[in-house]
């Protein structure tokens, strides 16, 4: 039997600890504002659904609530609590920048769905700020200022040149 040649193909570059230098304003928003925000969607959603079902539209909130409405209020309140942990927990874990972008343009989709789904309280719900009630500012300026740091986040705004959000490669 032949004895084994070593391979002469260089291996695969490995990618190096801190991909890229994340911006102050985007540290801050993802990591700490839009989790804990998510955290108080999910209190009120899971915990306190007879102010949830009346912020929202007050006309139509039942009392008591039907369990179905209950069992929806939870699950949405936990996919509240999954947006939290999701967004804290792992963007903190990475440093690649292609699992950043995917995250949140991932979010974003989500904001874009967050958006239409309050279409039926009517097209004035986006534009008729002094009737906005604390779940109204949650639901329409707050997304859409997430959905505003998505999109400056992915068009790379803030970072210090290009290469400030191309993944790092060792050599």
């Amino acid at each position: 039997m032949a004895a084994s040649t070593q391979s002469t193909a260089p291996a695969p570059k490995a990618q190096k600890k801190g991909g890229f230098s994340l911006p102050f304003l985007y540290r801050f928003f993802f990591l700490l504002v839009e989790p804990i925000s998510a955290l108080v969607g999910a209190y009120f959603a899971l915990f306190d659904q007879e102010t949830y079902l009346r912020l929202t539209h007050a006309a139509s909130a039942a009392s008591p609530i039907p369990t179905s409405t209950s069992i929806v209020l939870s699950q949405l309140g936990n996919l509240y609590f999954f947006f939290a942990i999701n967004e804290a927990l792992v963007l903190r874990a990475t440093s690649d920048i292609v699992v950043w972008r995917t995250v949140l343009f991932c979010l974003l989709v989500g904001d874009l769905g967050h958006l239409y789904t309050v279409k039926q309280l009517g097209v004035q719900i986006y534009w008729d700020i002094f009737n906005w009630n604390a779940i109204d500012i949650g639901n329409i300026p707050f997304v859409c200022l997430g959905a505003t740091m998505r999109i400056a986040f992915l068009a790379g705004i803030g970072f210090s040149s290009t290469k400030g959000t191309k993944s790092v490669k060792a050599a």
